[in-house]
């Protein structure tokens, strides 16, 4: 599927009286995700172990 074709259906999926942002909102949400989705393909992922390590630190301050 092409970024035009997701974009499309991402957007047929909202209801009809979706504003223009919420529009934005949810084009945002899934390009972040595909982003995610790529650099973890890239190997460019944190590992599980270090994320709770920080956010154990972060919560203890």
């Amino acid at each position: 599927m092409t970024t035009k074709e997701l974009a499309i259906d991402t957007i047929k999926g909202l209801p009809d009286d979706a504003t223009w942002d919420l529009i934005q909102e949810r084009i945002n949400f899934v390009a972040g995700v595909r982003k995610g989705l790529r650099e973890h393909d890239e190997g460019k992922g944190i590992p599980h172990d270090r994320v709770k390590e920080d956010f154990a630190e972060w919560l203890t301050r």
